[in-house]
């Protein structure tokens, strides 16, 4: 039987960069566009070029509430961005192709549930947006997001940290020596979906054996354990020895044996900044991959003769972090039921979160109800405030799929009473099962 062809999806957005010399910028594409048509991949029957399409504001407020509203904070650019990975998602879902790679920015795993402004380059989490939507139109049930960027993906982690559906992995540098100093093993999910978030903060240095110890003895067991409908890589390449903003070891060979044996469906660009060095070598790596073809060869021009190696301190570090997130997937059950035990009827968290792109400093609050007949509702009281932006409020209650009545109930009486109170400027309910975003 022939084989399915792979879709692949560019779109370099000319029109939008924070600034004209920032790492994330369009060149970052446009190397790797030039790499592909050099090496004449497009050209290749089995590899079929889509162009996107773009997203619907109700798409992005599917996932984020943004304050004061989403489409105040964004771009055209944000929505063909999430429409890239929309349409590559489509191709796979229709049978048109058997996986397929959204090469698109902006990028979006640090942008969170409620949004304020931008951080770490992120506005709208476009893997989320995909997701959801697929969820939307497609009926997929349970997926899965590998994370392999090497900043944690603390926005995709914290719209899906309630979700028994989503199962969230990220491997990263560890978040005490890089941006954004979250993704530890403690952090792994609320009670109802304890376990189905999984953080392995790598140390610096982590090379290709490190990483493939972890993807072996790791992620793939716990995927075959899993068993999801799709599996999505968000597929972040700054864990590259060359990238200027970390410092790991990976190479283009690492990264895409790494792409051959995860199999993702969907494939979705985040970060990755060594513009020239490497991104047109790992992402023809992934392509090739990812298409079922030979990528043996592709290797970087300054490899000659180097050969990056771990310390056997590091590697014991590697392998003790993997035994140790093997026993949270173990004993998941277990562990959230006795966290449910200890929060009683309400779990709940304060955090502090910087825009650094946006000088913005938000604290939220967040309450999620533990009911017994259902995933419960939750509540968000949120604040901002930062150099040009004023002070914002808002308060949200976030009724997940398959809310009950009585959390249906609950939470509508919980946002109409906060407005009586009148302590915020805005107030929101989320409807996951209804999909709507309404303002109260």
């Amino acid at each position: 039987m022939k084989a399915k062809p792979f879709g692949l999806v560019f779109f370099p957005a000319f029109d939008w960069a924070i600034s004209p010399s920032h790492p994330e910028r369009e060149e970052r594409l446009l190397y790797t566009r030039d790499q592909i048509v050099e090496e004449g991949l497009l050209d290749l029957p089995g590899i079929r070029e889509y162009k996107p399409r773009l997203a619907e504001i109700r798409d992005a407020e599917r996932v984020h509430i943004g304050v004061p509203d989403i489409a105040s904070l964004i771009t055209d650019a944000h929505l063909v961005s999430a429409g890239g990975a929309i349409t590559a998602a489509e191709a796979v879902m229709k049978g048109e192709v058997e996986r397929a790679f959204a090469l698109v920015r902006p990028p979006g795993h640090h942008a969170m549930q409620v949004v304020h402004g931008t951080r770490g380059f992120c506005t709208v989490n476009i893997e989320a947006i995909m997701v959801e939507y697929l969820r939307r139109h497609y009926g997929i049930g349970r997926v899965a997001i590998v994370d392999t960027d090497v900043h944690h993906g603390d926005g995709t982690q914290d719209i899906f940290y309630h979700d028994p559906d989503t199962l969230f992995i990220s491997f990263h540098q560890d978040g005490r020596t890089l941006y954004p100093g979250t993704g530890f093993p403690n952090e792994a999910g609320s009670p109802r979906a304890y376990g189905t978030t999984l953080n392995l903060p790598l140390p610096p240095g982590t090379t290709d054996e490190g990483l493939h110890y972890v993807l072996d003895e790791f992620i793939l067991p716990v995927l075959e354990d899993f068993q999801p409908d799709l599996v999505i890589n968000s597929a972040g390449q700054d864990n590259h020895y060359s990238d200027p903003l970390a410092g790991m070891a990976i190479t283009a060979q690492g990264y895409a044996r790494l792409a051959d044996k995860l199999k993702a469906d969907i494939a979705v660009l985040e970060g990755g900044y060594s513009i020239e060095a490497a991104l047109p070598y790992v992402n023809t790596g992934i392509i090739l991959a990812m298409a079922g073809l030979d990528y043996s060869r592709v290797i970087e021009p300054d490899r000659a003769g180097r050969k990056e190696s771990m310390s056997g301190q590091a590697m014991a570090y590697v392998k003790a972090l993997t035994q140790e997130q093997r026993s949270l997937w173990r004993d998941r059950e277990r562990l959230g039921r006795e966290a449910a035990a200890r929060a009683g009827d309400f779990w709940q968290r304060r955090r502090g979160i910087y825009y650094d792109d946006s000088g913005i400093s938000e604290e939220r609050e967040e309450i999620v109800r533990l009911c017994p007949n259902c995933l419960g509702y939750r509540t968000i009281a949120t604040s901002s405030e930062g150099y040009g932006t004023g002070y914002k409020t808002a308060f949200a209650a976030v009724l997940p799929r398959r809310a009950c009545p009585a959390c249906r109930a609950a939470a509508q009486d919980a946002v109409r009473a906060e407005k009586q109170r009148g302590n915020h400027r805005h107030y929101f309910i989320q409807d996951w099962d209804n999909d709507l975003l309404e303002r109260i």
